[in-house]
């Protein structure tokens, strides 16, 4: 018994040896970038997103906060998560020259790594009920396009700077592997994403528009149903809510003259009593 005990506890602690291995994907990231390699970058990106989409998964299969009480492995995943989704990204955009030069490329770098700041220390940047609030920091995905699409630095500055603004917009976007809401199809589509990612980086620097087009589909896809759950759940908030379904009735211009509350204090207290 003891001994299974001690098997399963080195198991838990190696989910997060497997989740800290992030953080050396991240360095990899960085020195790819600094060589002038950005295909190898976002292949170790790739593998990058593998790790985060897996970790959770295992962490809640051995019941890793259970048997690791005094390891805070969701402040482990938050680190992780900035350097290889925020930081890694950004430097990889900078150093290619996919920014404007000078300082405004390097304050168009800086306005998304501030901004996921923000995010990454909010308390409820991740719902209860498994969504991100606000943009969830994809700077590795915009990256991607970035590169692979060869935007223009001009249209990249101004979307990194709508992106950031968004992070601030309490927009419900999915989170694949947890949202309980079409959870079947958001892993199959986030499966065919991932395997779309691999085909194009294997076929740079002429990616097939197709695959492309696919891979896009899919962002197009996450967006819609991400904007479609946070209307919906809006409606469904106001419409249980019985204060928003009561309106003030505006007395007719032609009707009875409202009547006027007593200005004694029984009718003070009357009035009172009623706006309670």
């Amino acid at each position: 018994m003891m001994r299974d005990s001690v098997s399963m506890r080195l198991a838990a602690g190696a989910v997060h040896v497997y989740t800290a291995c992030g953080s050396v994907l991240a360095l990899l990231i960085v020195l790819a970038a600094v060589d002038g390699e950005p295909v190898r970058a976002l292949w170790l990106g790739l593998i990058a997103l593998i790790v985060d989409g897996t970790d959770g998964m295992l962490a809640r299969r051995l019941r890793v906060k259970e048997r690791l009480p005094w390891f805070d492995g969701a402040r482990l995943d938050d680190i992780v998560d900035y350097l290889t989704y925020a930081f890694a990204p950004m430097l990889l955009l900078w150093t290619g020259h996919y920014l404007p030069s000078g300082a405004l490329g390097t304050g168009l770098a800086a306005v998304p790594l501030l901004a996921s700041c923000y995010q990454f220390c909010r308390t409820d940047a991740k719902t209860d009920d498994h969504f991100f609030l606000g943009f969830p920091s994809y700077w590795n995905v915009v990256a991607f396009y970035a590169i692979v699409l060869r935007l223009n630095a001009t249209v990249l500055g101004g979307l990194l700077l709508l992106l950031s603004v968004l992070v601030f917009v309490p927009i419900r976007y999915l989170y694949p592997s947890r949202t309980r809401v079409l959870r079947g199809v958001n892993l199959l589509l986030t499966t065919v994403w991932l395997a779309c990612y691999a085909v194009i980086l294997g076929q740079m620097p002429h990616p097939h528009p197709v695959v492309v087009a696919v891979s896009l589909a899919y962002v197009l896809y996450y967006v819609s149903v991400s904007l479609w759950l946070t209307v919906r759940a809006r409606v469904s908030r106001r419409s249980s809510d019985p204060a928003a379904r009561r309106r003030p009735r505006n007395p007719s211009r032609g009707g009875t003259a409202p009547q006027v509350a007593s200005a004694s204090p029984a009718g003070t207290a009357a009035s009172a009593s009623t706006d309670d």
